[in-house]
């Protein structure tokens, strides 16, 4: 019952304990809590019983000496008279067992002789084949490389081509940002609190401003690849 009682108890704390971290933390702690009083009230209470229970246990040792004696005895008659009898019992499973794998044995040994016949007459009629495919399949896999490099050199093209016409056409907005965000790091350096909020009141339509430019090129790029 003591060791039940201490199994009990890392069990559930060891349950409790993953709720370390969580919203639950503090209940864990408290439950972790009630766990420990019950356990340290229950070892109290086996304490000061000890002496009745121990004076209990050697009283019903010592009365039923006699009868687990007896057990005993009983118990290892039983086994001297069994063991002829499991000797008869295994010579007798034996016997059925030989007499099953001497009917299945010969079965068994021709189906295994002519399943490897067969796999050996089927892997040299496949040898040759094998050797055909792989080189069919290294001659169409240089094929098929040689039909597509002009259809990738073409995507490349292509690819290089729209790179470069929106590099183009983004190239004007970007000096004009470049150079915006220029004189707005300048003057930051400048500024104070108060003009920094009357500065962020004026950035803010710019900001505005510059995505929707941002939206066209997009929208005028996305429809020259469309129409492309």
């Amino acid at each position: 019952m003591d060791m039940y009682l201490t199994q009990v108890k890392d069990a559930a704390t060891k349950a409790l304990d993953g709720l370390d971290g969580t919203e639950y933390t503090e209940l864990k702690l408290t439950l972790t809590g009630h766990l420990d009083n019950m356990y340290n009230q229950l070892k109290t209470l086996q304490a000061s019983v000890s002496p009745m229970t121990d004076s209990v246990f050697t009283t019903i040792a010592d009365a039923t000496l006699d009868f687990r004696t007896s057990i005993v005895a009983d118990i290892d008659a039983l086994k001297t008279d069994l063991e002829p009898k499991r000797a008869a019992l295994k010579e007798v499973i034996d016997k059925h067992i030989a007499e099953y794998r001497a009917q299945m044995d010969p079965i068994i040994a021709e189906y295994t002789a002519k399943h490897t016949q067969d796999m050996e007459a089927l892997r040299v009629k496949l040898e040759p084949v094998v050797e055909q495919l792989r080189t069919k399949v290294a001659t169409n896999i240089e094929e098929t490389k040689t039909a597509m490099l002009p259809i990738l050199e073409s995507v490349r093209n292509k690819l290089s081509e729209r790179m470069e016409q929106l590099k183009e056409m983004a190239k004007p907005y970007v000096n004009e940002y470049k150079e915006m965000l220029k004189q707005s790091y300048e003057q930051a350096q400048t500024i104070n609190a108060d003009e920094i909020s009357a500065l962020r009141e004026k950035i803010t339509p710019l900001a505005q401003e510059i995505k929707a430019k941002l939206e066209s090129i997009f929208a005028a790029v996305l429809a020259t690849v469309n129409k492309s």
